[in-house]
């Protein structure tokens, strides 16, 4: 269960999310794997050069996300690590390819159970090395990672850190306030950490920014992020406007 809620976590911030399986019958998995196959065609005519292999293994992240079995989603996401490695070895500063490494370790880690937790380590040091070299990367994806990395990893026997989370998370929305993923992350958070008044905050300024947000990510690479944020913006505003929870009627002596 622990790796599980660390892997589900991570998995929720790119501009790929996580669709439900209806949502492959929408087209996302088609466009997934239209977009995968032409990485992988330029990637193998050039696969020496960083920037084409980083987003060959984007585009592995991204199809993963749709794969029917865990057999499949490690053969796309190990795909996707060594196309970085081999850009890491080439170039050790590329933040994408540390970045798109990271991403892949998460599928990776989907795969294997309690065995994922080394996994969890090395993307931590993926994304913050990521971090250290462009913060600014996938509307700030190495501090969104790092963020729920830190808020779904348990403190004892892992990297787990409440301080940590909340430092990363809030970093993510100040680089980038109009991407809703970064917003909707930390007013979860919010929540779960039992701070309303600051989730409640966090909703206003998203939905000020959510028409913005409609026409600045279009098109069909945006479908599937849509297909997930949507439905969290309306449950998160549930959660927020919903009045507290009684405390029961005081006892009263007899």
């Amino acid at each position: 269960m622990v790796v599980c809620l660390v892997c589900l976590g991570l998995l929720a911030q790119t501009h790929q999310t996580l669709a439900d399986p209806a949502a492959v019958g929408t087209g996302f998995a088609a466009y997934a794997q239209r977009n995968f196959q032409a990485a992988q065609a330029h990637y193998r005519e050039a696969p020496g050069e960083a920037t084409v292999a980083w987003k060959f293994a984007r585009a592995c992240f991204d199809l993963a996300e749709f794969a029917t079995n865990k057999t499949e989603r490690a053969s796309v996401a190990e795909q996707g690590m060594a196309a970085c490695q081999q850009a890491i070895a080439r170039e050790s500063n590329s933040a994408p390819a540390h970045y798109y490494l990271g991403m892949n370790l998460g599928q990776l880690a989907r795969t294997k159970g309690l065995s994922a937790l080394k996994l969890v380590l090395q993307m931590q040091r993926e994304f913050t090395r990521a971090h250290d070299l462009e913060e600014q990367l996938d509307w700030a994806g190495p501090d969104r990672n790092l963020g729920l990395l830190y808020l779904d990893a348990p403190a004892i026997g892992s990297i787990g850190s409440r301080s940590k989370a909340r430092e990363h998370l809030t970093r993510a929305v100040e680089l980038a306030p109009r991407y809703p993923e970064n917003r909707l992350n930390l007013i979860e958070a919010y929540l779960q950490w039992r701070e309303p008044n600051s989730a409640r905050g966090e909703l206003a300024a998203l939905e000020e920014a959510w028409p913005s947000a409609r026409t600045n990510f279009v098109g069909e690479a945006w479908a599937a992020s849509w297909a997930d944020w949507e439905p969290r913006l309306k449950k998160l505003k549930k959660k927020v406007e919903a009045p507290p929870k009684s405390l029961g009627a005081p006892r009263t002596q007899p």
